[in-house]
């Protein structure tokens, strides 16, 4: 098991249980690079002023705010960069911090014993995550560019007929850069949801039974307490199953996008080639070829 946060933490880990292996986080990819990561040492930004030009996307429920602007405009005609700022989460150590002496307060609501007030805290507990992707290119815009979603419904037929050969187009590579706290089989050649068979069940009920023993020796929350499932459509093609504590809302864990893995393996138990042709149901960005081809291959 890999050093990691709590499950409910964002930070990314992988989960190292029998059958699974560990593979190269940011951070680890960070240092493999020679990037100092961590250090108090104070930074500049790799470009000269930022002018906003669209906000990409926000989130008030994430906190989350994606900003694409031009840089370096006093020395031509400027390049693109996006900057993503996103609000820390608490660290609880530093809460009882926060609250000592007289913190400055901004009362917005009061009745009886109930009041709310805006707080402003000290700077070492005010911080902002900032990511920038300098230069960026259209493609980057694009990927964190709000999108509308479409909800489709993919027959065994459409991802035998449709998907898959999409998805060989595509020349998919396995990308390990987005994980938090997550199995990975070691077997190869195990795509997704839909490669799953009866062969499999072994090696589903041993990523499970290990996962929580693992998840209840290194951080005592039992198994009636996580979220296991799998992602269809997956965000990379290679078999991995995710483990979120049950209060953590961690993207992509909802009914359009996640697989209960118990229910999976009971799926599996009672017909084999259950998802070689069961239809199932995802969401899809509206500037994502798949929906087209999939669309077009439903009205023929």
């Amino acid at each position: 098991m890999a050093d990691a946060a709590s499950p409910p933490s964002k930070r990314k880990r992988e989960l190292a249980a029998a059958g699974a292996e560990s593979s190269g986080t940011e951070d680890e990819t960070a240092k493999a690079a020679g990037v100092g990561n961590g250090t108090s040492a104070p930074v500049h930004f790799p470009f000269s002023g930022f002018r906003v030009k669209k906000v990409l996307r926000e989130s008030a429920r994430d906190k989350i705010l994606f900003l694409h602007g031009k840089v370096n405009e006093a020395s031509g005609d400027g390049e693109d960069a996006i900057v993503i700022l996103e609000k820390t989460p608490f660290q609880v150590d530093q809460v009882a911090q926060l609250l000592m002496g007289s913190p400055e307060l901004q009362l917005q609501f009061s009745n009886d014993i109930y009041s709310t007030y805006h707080m402003f805290p000290p700077r070492q507990l005010s911080d902002v995550k900032t990511t920038v992707v300098y230069p960026a290119t259209e493609k980057h815009l694009q990927k964190y560019l709000r999108q509308d979603l479409h909800l489709v419904r993919e027959t065994g037929s459409d991802y035998k007929n449709v998907t898959f050969p999409h998805l060989e187009s595509q020349s998919l590579s396995i990308q390990l850069d987005d994980l938090y706290l997550i199995a990975i089989c070691h077997r190869r050649g195990i795509r997704s949801l839909r490669d799953l068979t009866a062969e499999h069940l072994p090696l589903l009920r041993n990523i499970l039974r290990e996962g929580q023993e693992a998840i209840l020796q290194r951080y005592q929350v039992k198994g009636d307490r996580l979220r296991v499932y799998l992602h269809y459509l997956p965000s990379y093609y290679h078999l991995h199953v995710h483990f979120t504590a049950l209060g953590f809302e961690a993207p992509g864990s909802g009914v359009a996008r996640a697989h209960l893995l118990a229910d999976v393996i009971e799926h599996l138990e009672l017909d084999p080639e259950y998802y070689q042709q069961r239809t199932l149901t995802f969401a899809l960005r509206a500037d994502d070829p798949l929906l087209k081809l999939l669309q077009e291959a439903q009205k023929s």
